[in-house]
């Protein structure tokens, strides 16, 4: 039986998985800025005032990934401090034996929609805009000092309709929690939404939530690849993104797979698209590509007379070594003006 009902979910900047994907980002654009041809692998992990930054990179590139983190952290609003542990094996260039084919075995996606403005479904794009909400509140409209950057937001949707939303949001412990909850539904959820009509609101449910992100609860990079993406309501791959260089299969197939869907869509091919790719270790070419539109209809040979799934091919035609990679880690990685892949 089709399920009608949709949910998704979204992170504020300062959940700890997304502090510790953008921490991880932060890393891919400071090895590309320094080198481009820098091949990326990182791994992020924080806990309770730990950090560990882990993986491998082959680069000349040379700088304090550790200090690099740290203020990464201080800039989303933390003031808490976190002892950076970095354990990376990092050779110089020459010691890569793949340059070329896919560094692993991948499956990436790529969906597009003409449901809204971004090409998304709508309830991710409402969903992303009310984190993003809470983080503009929090950094540039004076009197809302006492939010913290800690948060998550769910929401429920039936068709066009709100069925339920949820906002957890961290805030000074002295904030009275009635005043929070009609703040958050005035000035986040109605304002971003709409007017809500028999809808669920429940804001902190439980109550206070005073103490976040990495000194009191443990992050780690690509555990919320469902939000980074399609929100859950299409199938994604089989691996994060932040943390990587851009030729990498996964990274380069997940944006070269929304780019061809999208592109699809503008064209009048289908209301819908979606695409899926599967790579296999070593080898450039995927060893599966599949396309179908919303309507049923096979359109894979279009996208393979249009579009060259190889990394280094995708790498080139969207110049993607190139350091941008930061603001992919926070409200998804699709959607967003000024990415190549969205153009």
């Amino acid at each position: 039986m089709p399920i009608s009902m949709k949910v998704v979910q979204a992170l504020t900047e300062g959940h700890p998985d997304k502090a510790c994907d953008q921490i991880a980002d932060a890393l891919v654009d400071e090895y590309l800025r320094r080198d481009p041809e820098a091949r990326i692998d990182i791994s992020v992990m924080g806990s309770h005032g730990m950090l560990t930054i882990g993986g491998q990179v082959c680069s000349d590139a040379d700088f304090d990934a550790g200090d690099l983190a740290k203020n990464v952290y201080r800039e989303i609003g933390y003031t808490d401090d976190i002892e950076p542990f970095v354990n990376l094996d990092v050779q110089p260039h020459g010691a890569s034996h793949n340059t070329q084919g896919s560094d692993g075995t991948v499956i990436v996606s790529g969906y597009a929609t003409r449901e809204t403005r971004e090409m998304l479904p709508q309830p991710l794009v409402l969903c992303n805009a009310l984190a993003r909400r809470l983080d503009e509140m929090r950094k540039n409209v004076p009197g809302f000092t006492w939010m913290r950057p800690d948060g998550k937001v769910m929401l429920v949707m039936d068709g066009a309709q709100v069925k339920a939303v949820t906002v957890l949001l961290q805030h000074e412990e002295s904030m009275d929690h009635m005043t929070l909850q009609q703040v958050i539904l005035e000035r986040v959820v109605e304002m971003t939404v709409g007017p809500l009509s028999g809808a669920e609101v429940n804001v902190n449910p439980i109550g206070c939530f005073s103490q976040g992100g990495l000194g009191f609860d443990t992050g780690a990079s690509n555990r919320k690849v469902v939000s980074d993406t399609y929100g859950g309501l299409v199938p994604f791959g089989t691996g994060g993104l932040s943390g990587k260089d851009p030729g990498r299969a996964e990274r380069a197939g997940a944006y070269m797979a929304r780019y061809a869907a999208k592109s699809l869509v503008k064209q009048g091919v289908a209301d819908n698209v979606y695409i899926r790719a599967a790579y296999s270790l070593g080898k450039a070419e995927p060893v599966m590509l599949e396309a179908k539109a919303g309507d049923g209809r096979d359109v894979t040979d279009v996208v393979k007379s249009q579009f060259d799934f190889r990394p280094a091919a995708i790498v080139e035609r969207l110049n993607l070594r190139r350091p941008m990679y930061r603001a992919t880690s926070n409200y998804g990685h699709f959607g967003k003006e000024g990415l190549p892949w969205e153009e």
